[in-house]
């Protein structure tokens, strides 16, 4: 590929280079490439890469195939409710679809005008000390309860955790979280990015879980980030875990453009 299409995607700030490879021409072995795109200097500049793939099941409508700026992998909660929209519009199909993704089978649907996802089955959340628990919702997240988020230097109080000897090596992303009259506030340090990101799919619906289990609320919970509000609808197991959890929120196409590779 000499030139590549590609769209411009944000859910609730968090914002991704999405391109249409239901060809199958891109090569996902190429991460030096992955990392130029994602790149706010000499790239198109973004939160992660989106590839749109053709499904990998017979009762899948497609498969997304997401890289980390940095060229991991992992699931992407907002990435995912961007990749629908954006199969929505190229293919002008109906109100709901399933899909795979790294983690798995998920569902997809337009819910009045917003983007609602179904997530992983969550077995437990692990409480780590009064202010800490630890929860996996297709990528690892702390969720840090703390008096003020916007108070933190978010880098310097994340890396703490980051690069802590329990997870140095395979990375984590870190929230900070507080509760506020009925609702959710956080920020959110992403690993694959190293920096703080908008909004985090994963991470607000890890910070619901954990919210959940810390009796704030039940059923369903709004949570806002610096990008905009998202909402978590789940119910408990019983035994500490999740089931039924979806992710809604807004989504739009910022731009479309050709980068010369």
């Amino acid at each position: 590929m000499a030139r590549l299409a590609f769209s411009k995607w944000q859910g609730t700030g968090n914002d991704f280079v999405v391109v249409d490879d239901r060809e199958l021409a891109f090569s996902t072995a190429d991460l030096d490439l992955v990392r130029k795109l994602c790149d706010r200097h000499v790239g198109i500049g973004s939160d992660g890469l989106i590839l749109l793939q053709p499904q990998r099941t017979m009762d899948t409508s497609y498969h997304m195939e997401f890289f980390n700026p940095d060229g991991s992998q992992s699931f992407c909660g907002n990435g995912s409710r961007c990749a629908f929209a954006f199969w929505s519009k190229l293919t002008g199909a109906g109100e709901a679809a399933s899909f795979t993704a790294i983690d798995g089978e998920h569902t997809a649907q337009w819910t009045n005008g917003l983007v609602r996802i179904s997530m992983r089955d969550v077995k437990s959340i692990e409480r780590i000390d009064d202010n800490t628990d630890h929860a996996h919702t297709g990528s690892p997240h702390l969720l840090c309860w703390v008096d003020d988020p916007e108070a933190l230097d978010i880098i310097t109080e994340a890396h703490k955790h980051r690069y802590s000897q329990r997870f140095a090596k395979e990375g984590v992303n870190v929230n900070f979280l507080h509760w506020k009259e009925g609702g959710l506030e956080m920020r959110t340090y992403e690993r694959g990015v190293e920096g703080e990101t908008l909004s985090c799919g994963t991470g607000v619906t890890a910070a619901a879980l954990s919210a959940m289990s810390r009796g704030f609320i039940t059923a369903s919970c709004n949570v806002h980030t610096r990008g905009g509000e998202l909402r978590v609808e789940a119910r408990s197991t019983g035994q500490g875990g999740f089931e039924g959890v979806t992710l809604a929120g807004p989504v739009k196409e910022v731009f479309t453009g050709l980068i010369d590779l």
